[in-house]
């Protein structure tokens, strides 16, 4: 009788530590549903970021529950939520963060943790957004500012309803250590949470709502999308001003220049005050440069040092740890963002300063704050490392909107709802064909991403490097340990000025780009996974049987992450240092050379060999590429640009090209116009261009347009 009792007692308190939900489900917008296991923080990504839903996600169409709700679970157990959503066999995933080796994600096994980039896909990154798409057409979010598990498709449950079949190793040499599994699952560290699921049908469709439901995406000014350069940490006024004019007598673009550390008095931890030894009067020079058309982006961290004039006003708005031995403030507190932010407004935006790159917001454990350290909100460590790059973001941006001017910078770290913020992420890390794996994977989970170019060992890898960076969202030399310019390596430089005059070619593409990113959710740099008509060879091309090997042996497809696209109409394939030829993978269609519009495949795969000055670039047929004059900076708010309407192909073809002022935010009160170019044909079987009058008579940025039929 006595162990009956005590097993009585056991089991009662074992099922009170555990408990299955049924998770609530409830319709939020078209084809997006929300869901609850448990009781939710109150503090989670979304009301980091502040996100709110896009107009545009109201146009999209409604679309059925892509799942059948009785196979996601979510139980709560130890103060622990655990949530399983079912996989089909022949189904791959893509985001869980920003990975920079792997495109396909099935297989893994995922800490979503935000942290400076190691060099392996473990979870642990700049932007570890816990979302994820599927090859299927669906999309999930879970909402929880917490180091979550992830098992994506690598736990197998006794009672799955597809379990893998048993094998016997010692005579069936297919064992796997590691079996297929019908499911992903995850681990939130709280007692319950807030899950999203997004609807396609497509897979494109689902990023889409996911943008949009957190705002659509970042939409630059056009400045932004023009050429910077980072200078040397300890650069003065006079050396920041020989170094744009340098820029204008050899006649390479340049847009804004970024000022490193030595812009402050100290730094590491820092005071947010102009150094007055290598500026005496920031007013001054900053107004200089605006004339000559340059803004200046400024190098932060937002750790506090005791010689700043607001230290001790800021102290008890700061965790219990510090960074480099300066304060962390809260910015979840009013107080804490009003005077640091403040400082920032008063010293820097007050007197023209465009942007700021928010540096070490991300890791390492061994300098940022450990996750015991605790906040005067009462947010832990944990909670204030995976969104406090987002609330640094989100601060400093209300401070050009007040102004009604837009910025665009760089951060270390963001996180899921922070789509809609105008930073890119860069990182430490410096492996080029990782940082076009990064900036693939970056379409899939609403961020940005650069493949900056800082130095390199050979004139070759320089001009590869600059060919990729041009087909990025920021076109950044970051020289502020190496000091290099465009020019550094001669065998090259007229090549890179060739490339950096077609990045100011192509800003009305972009610019449009962008504008789609923002209004309708498409990202404009994403992997060929979205693309319509994109197929590689199903058969597994692994020569290793073993999962150990090979982790991603379960994948449906090859990989691929070493072309994207780039915008509605072009496929970006980089070669890298040493290569002389490389693969394409075309989708179905005919697709055709950017420069010279000579036919290039059809829905095949091609073998490039491309020399030195050209990155491999292809536009679909009846693509339709809008682009100016080469100007050394971008347009200014009213200022006219003629356009010359590149087109490819044979079949007609349609773009939508966008115009605003480039500069504030008069958009979000309609000021804004989109003009259909049309290519069709005549009765003759001729194509004709024509494009649609201005809407708005306050929006007309473009004066003569002209077509040129690219495809002879």
């Amino acid at each position: 009788m006595f162990y009956r009792i005590a097993y009585l007692i056991l089991f009662v308190a074992v099922w009170g530590r555990t408990a299955a939900q049924s998770i609530t489900w409830s319709p939020v917008a078209p084809g997006v549903w929300k869901g609850i296991v448990g009781k939710p923080e109150a503090y989670d990504l979304l009301k980091a970021a502040g996100s709110s839903p896009a107009s545009g996600l109201q146009k999209m169409s409604a679309q059925p529950f892509p799942f059948s709700k009785e196979e996601i679970s979510g139980t709560v157990t130890d103060g622990k939520t655990s949530l399983r959503f079912p996989l089909d066999k022949g189904e791959q995933l893509f985001g869980f963060g920003l990975n920079f080796q792997t495109v396909h994600q099935r297989g893994k096994i995922l800490q979503l943790h935000v942290d400076h980039y190691g060099g392996k896909d473990n979870g642990r990154t700049h932007a570890p957004v816990p979302f994820y798409v599927s090859s299927k057409g669906y999309g999930v979010l879970v909402n929880a500012a917490r180091y979550i598990n992830v098992y994506a498709g690598t736990g197998v449950r006794k009672d799955s309803k597809n379990p893998p079949e048993e094998k016997d190793r010692n005579t069936n040499r297919s064992w796997s250590s590691r079996p297929y599994s019908d499911a992903v699952e995850m681990l939130v560290p709280a007692e319950g949470v807030e899950v999203y699921v997004f609807a396609g049908p497509t897979a494109l469709d689902a990023v889409r709502r996911y943008n949009l439901f957190n705002g659509g995406g970042a939409l630059p000014p056009r400045w932004g999308l023009g050429f910077t350069q980072r200078v040397r940490s300890l650069f003065t006024a006079e050396e920041v001003k020989k170094e744009a004019d340098s820029f204008a007598v050899k006649g390479y673009p340049l847009d804004f220049i970024g000022l490193e550390p030595g812009w402050q008095s100290r730094s590491y931890p820092g005071t947010f005050e102009w150094d007055k030894t290598r500026y005496p009067d920031p007013a001054a020079f900053v107004k200089e440069m605006l004339d000559k058309r340059i803004r200046l982006n400024l190098w932060i961290n937002p750790y506090v040092s005791k010689s700043a004039s607001f230290y001790k006003e800021i102290t008890p708005y700061t965790g219990s740890h510090t960074v480099w031995v300066g304060e962390v403030p809260d910015f979840t507190i009013p107080r804490a963002r009003d005077i640091f932010f403040g400082q920032l407004k008063k010293d820097q935006v007050d007197i023209g300063v465009s942007g700021y790159k928010i540096d070490e917001v991300d890791g390492y454990d061994y300098y940022l704050w450990p996750d015991v350290a605790t906040f005067p909100s009462g947010l832990s460590g944990e909670q204030m490392r995976q969104t406090y790059g987002v609330l640094a973001m989100k601060n400093s941006i209300e401070l050009f909107k007040n102004r009604n001017q837009r910025t665009y910078g760089l951060v270390r770290a963001s996180n899921a709802g922070a789509n809609s913020y105008p930073y890119v992420l860069y990182n430490d890390y410096y492996n080029h064909e990782d940082f076009i794996t990064a900036l693939i994977n970056s379409g899939y989970i609403g961020v940005l991403w650069t493949p900056e170019v800082r130095a390199s060992k050979t004139a070759e890898e320089w001009l590869r490097r600059f060919q990729t960076v041009i087909f990025s969202p920021m076109a950044m030399i970051n020289a502020w340990s190496s000091g290099t310019k465009p020019w550094s390596y001669p065998q090259v430089a007229a090549q890179v000025k060739e490339l950096a005059l077609l990045r100011m070619q192509m800003m009305p593409y972009w610019y449009s780009e962008f504008a789609k990113y923002h209004f309708e959710g498409t990202p404009v740099f994403r992997g060929m996974s979205l693309e319509p008509g994109y197929q590689v060879n199903t058969t597994n091309t692994s020569v290793k049987k073993n999962l150990e090997d090979n982790p991603y042996l379960e994948a449906v497809s090859k990989e691929v992450k070493d072309q994207y696209m780039a915008g509605e109409c072009l496929l970006v394939a980089p070669l890298f240092t040493g290569q002389t030829s490389r693969k394409v993978v075309l989708p179905k269609g005919r697709w055709y050379d950017f420069y010279t519009g000579a036919f290039a495949g059809d829905g095949e795969v091609i073998t490039v060999t491309r020399g030195l000055d050209k990155i491999p670039v292809y536009v679909k047929d009846g693509g339709v590429i809008p682009m100016m004059p080469p100007l050394l900076h971008a347009p200014k708010a009213g200022e006219k640009v003629d356009l010359e309407i590149r087109v490819y192909g044979e079949k007609p073809g349609s773009y939508r090209l966008y115009d605003d002022d480039g500069e504030t935010f008069n958009y979000e009160k309609g000021i804004y116009d989109w003009r259909t170019i049309r290519v069709e044909k005549d009765a003759k079987g001729k194509l004709k261009g024509t494009v649609e009058p201005p809407h708005k008579k306050e929006v007309r940025s473009y004066g003569k347009i002209t077509f040129k039929f690219m495809t002879r």
